[in-house]
């Protein structure tokens, strides 16, 4: 499969999901996205220390914060990012998948789980470079496609 069709997929896959479905697999995709293990490489030059706290608390708390409660994390983050570009892509990836969160957690809008799922997408590319026209080559993307694919529709087994 090449990347569009990827992308396809996974649209398709978290349209026709059922609630509890596209819940649990946003749940376990904003969890792996909002690791620890990203926010290693962050400078600290790069956030306020009010931002870091706000984005390490969101991590950690991000399966029972509200979305309230996430809204002001992310206001005080975006408020406390000191560089003007150049944020550590692991930082980028997580403000990212939290700010999907906050707008799925908000709206209930399905849209916000395809990003998550792409941003995860990414995330493993980041890892291994996947081939666009092969997309699926590497044993860690064909175990990420799996994983979304198996979460938004258990019963394809």
């Amino acid at each position: 499969m090449n990347y569009s069709e990827v992308e396809a997929d996974i649209l398709q896959l978290i349209v026709g999901a059922t609630e509890a479905d596209v819940r649990a697999f946003g749940e376990e995709t904003v969890t792996r996205l909002v690791r620890p293990e990203l926010l290693s490489g962050a400078a600290d030059d790069e956030l306020s220390a009010d931002a870091h706290a706000a984005l390490t608390t969101a991590c950690a708390d991000v399966l029972t914060i509200s979305a309230a409660e996430l809204h002001d994390k992310l206001a005080t983050i975006y408020d406390g990012i000191l560089v003007d570009d150049g944020l550590d892509a692991g930082v980028l990836t997580v403000i990212s998948a939290l700010a999907h969160w906050h707008s799925y957690l908000e709206q209930n809008r399905r849209g916000e789980l395809y990003e998550l799922a792409i941003r995860s997408v990414e995330d493993v590319d980041q890892e291994v470079s996947a081939d666009l026209g092969d997309f699926l080559a590497t044993p860690e993307m064909a175990a990420e496609y799996a994983r979304i694919r198996r979460l938004l529709d258990p019963g394809a087994e």
